[in-house]
């Protein structure tokens, strides 16, 4: 039965935790533009300065 405490204890912090890494990634904007990304892999890379075809 003790092992119960003991693993409830560590879900609770281990839930602590993420919900920390959440907010601290919310703080630094790591959400803010979910669009762009998506889209950039769809655009052309601009070729190297010197290099022309």
């Amino acid at each position: 039965m003790s092992i119960l405490y003991f693993l409830i204890g560590c879900s609770v912090l281990l839930a602590l935790v993420f919900l920390c890494a959440f907010f601290w990634a919310q703080r630094d904007g790591q959400n803010d533009d979910l669009y762009t990304p998506s889209v950039r892999i769809l655009l052309d890379d601009k070729p190297p300065a010197g290099e022309e075809k």
